[in-house]
């Protein structure tokens, strides 16, 4: 069963439930596809796509950025050294430890979303140095549906990958 039809999440509030099933989904859904994944595999392109290591350390990053902005806060160095690192491969790092940062960034999104006041939601927010202007609401929203996108990408490149080592 979807995470959304088990019910709402605790503490959660209600305008935000959309935020926290989405991204606890995708999480769900991460861990069942990587599981047992060919390490071999991890930084792999196929057919234009983005290899998995790319989507795995985008899913985190994209999150822990947008969840920032959303706070009004601006991205420190390390998050825009992160943002600089995504897509290169690094070396030692195995997918489960990409799954895990994905895990616990969504622990950490979950969390801010119970902290955060749905009074707020329609508070004006500016992205990056630009501060191209939206909202809470926005932010939030975006970082689950951009989540949710790139989760049916990784899904889509994993599969191409494994059907590419089958023998014909």
């Amino acid at each position: 069963m979807e995470v959304w039809m088990r019910g709402p999440i605790e503490a959660v509030p209600a305008l935000l439930q959309p935020v926290a099933h989405a991204l606890l989904q995708a999480r769900e859904e991460v861990e069942v596809l990587m599981a047992g994944f060919d390490e071999t595999l991890l930084w792999q392109k196929t057919a234009g796509l983005a290899s998995p290591g790319f989507h795995l350390q985008h899913l985190a990053g994209v999150i822990d950025r947008l969840f920032t902005y959303a706070r009004g806060e601006m991205l420190t160095p390390q998050q825009l050294a992160s943002l600089e690192a995504e897509g290169k491969p690094v070396e030692g790092i195995q997918s489960a430890t990409l799954v895990s940062n994905f895990s616990r960034q969504v622990d950490e999104a979950v969390l801010q979303l119970k902290q955060t006041d749905a009074l707020t939601l329609a508070e004006a927010r500016g992205i990056g140095r630009k501060q191209i202007p939206t909202t809470v609401a926005g932010l939030l929203f975006h970082a689950a549906e951009h989540t949710m996108r790139h989760v049916g990408q990784l899904l889509v490149t994993v599969a191409v990958l494994k059907d590419a080592q089958q023998p014909q």
